[in-house]
């Protein structure tokens, strides 16, 4: 085995085999599928509280037009009891949550709705009663055209319209709001990763540094080596974790969802991916039918993850060996803050530029900065999920080959001064002319 497979070796399994490792890769994943699931459940099982709200109407119009509508509704949480009392006295009554004060001339006017509660409100409960309230006022307002069956013609005439886009180069319908959320999403764990392991990079250089233990294996290997064994191995962690985040969403969309999913939606969602059916004429609303067609299509998440790998791997060798150089010039994490900015802000402007791009993928902007090596790791992957032509793919992995190639030939060079410099703080200045030495 040669002296960079040890390396590699060395720095991947030690940090695999740390708890924080298992964590993170296991329990991430869940907690990020019980915080969709759990709110859901809450909302269902937990979130309703039956109130008994008394009513003060001194016109008697909307008062009893809210106790017909809940005679209707027998799952309304709201229970509404109609008085002629003073609304000094129903705020004494104690089975009462509420009391709402219906102002004089409500029809004629947007007087404030006044809300009396024994204990504290809720938005939901504010939201109810406007919302019922309004609907009222309106059927009164409209009464007074004195048109026939005015609100049949306005249910005729009101238009509930919805988008379905298709590409004419894939004949594959989409939603630009999933695309979104989608490309938001695997752009943040891009620079999740781009950070995160870029800077154990760093800390384990200097931490070794402080050790004195790189003067000890400099003996026995190139620092070139020893630093691309280094960004190697941590690499290897990093593309580990996302292979397992792979797996687990492939589990789930191929096993999990299916099964909690009714079968009528299990079946439309089927006849979508296989083309038989319009999103648009789905039984649900069509951005969670394109959502439910993304993640219950294993292919699309195999192709996503392997285009996601590969820029996580070149953008990873990118960052990390500009990790290296700046852990291999300073003696501790104090004086590498000073110089990371070389390295964060190029990484925080492809966060920025991808959540741009994922609004408009098709912008001038969101092109070049998906082809400029510094940024196209983050903002090509938020362009992935509305269809990038391969071409500018190709492009695109081809510059940031060729970056890698240039920044890692630059890195090792400060890298082989860097490990020997102690106690003087380096500047920018310094780091270019250790990368001059021949």
């Amino acid at each position: 085995m040669s002296q960079t497979s040890l390396i590699i070796e060395r720095e991947f399994y030690e940090r695999v085999r740390k708890k924080s490792f298992l964590i993170t890769t296991i329990a991430l994943p869940v907690l990020m599928v019980a915080m969709m699931i759990i709110p859901t459940l809450l909302m269902v099982y937990g979130g309703k509280t039956d109130r008994t709200i008394y009513i003060s109407d001194p016109d008697y119009i909307v008062g009893p037009a809210l106790i017909a509508a809940q005679s209707d509704n027998d799952d309304d949480e709201i229970k509404f009891i109609l008085s002629s009392l003073a609304v000094d006295s129903l705020i004494n009554i104690e089975s009462a949550d509420g009391v709402l004060e219906i102002p004089a001339g409500l029809i004629d006017s947007d007087k404030p709705l006044k809300l009396y509660t024994n204990g504290s409100s809720s938005m939901a409960l504010e939201s109810a009663i406007e919302k019922s309230v309004e609907q009222i006022v309106e059927k009164e307002r409209l009464k007074r055209y004195n048109i026939e069956n005015l609100s049949e013609i306005l249910k005729q005439v009101t238009p509930n319209l919805t988008i379905s886009s298709t590409r004419t180069d894939s004949d594959k319908e989409q939603s630009a709001a999933v695309s979104y959320f989608l490309g938001f999403a695997l752009t943040f764990v891009l620079y999740m990763f781009l950070m995160l392991y870029g800077q154990m990079v760093m800390t384990s250089i200097i931490e070794e540094k402080n050790n004195r233990v790189l003067e000890i294996v400099v003996s026995s290997v190139s620092p070139t080596k020893l630093m691309l064994g280094k960004i190697a191995g941590i690499g290897l962690v990093a593309v580990t974790q996302i292979v397992i985040w792979a797996g687990l969403l492939i589990l789930f969309s191929a096993i999990l969802l299916p099964a909690i999913l009714p079968a009528e939606i299990a079946g439309e969602v089927a006849a979508v991916n296989s083309g038989s059916l319009d999103i648009a004429q789905a039984s649900i609303d069509s951005d969670i039918m394109a959502a439910l067609s993304i993640f219950t299509d294993p292919g699309y998440i195999i192709s996503t993850f392997a285009v996601l790998t590969l820029y996580l791997v070149l953008g990873f060798l990118f960052y990390a060996a500009i990790f290296a150089a700046i852990g291999s010039a300073v003696d501790n994490i104090q004086d590498a803050s000073q110089l990371q900015s070389v390295s964060l802000v190029p990484i925080i402007l492809g966060l920025v530029f991808g959540m741009t791009a994922a609004t408009e993928p098709s912008s001038a902007m969101a092109f070049w900065s998906s082809i400029i090596p510094f940024t196209s790791p983050m903002v090509m992957m938020a362009r992935i999920p509305y269809g990038v032509p391969a071409w500018e793919i190709i492009v695109s992995l081809v510059l940031l080959i060729a970056g890698v190639a240039a920044i890692v030939w630059f890195a090792a060079k400060i890298y082989r001064i860097g490990i020997f410099m102690y106690g003087k703080k380096p500047t920018v200045k310094d780091l270019i002319k250790w990368a001059r030495y021949k």
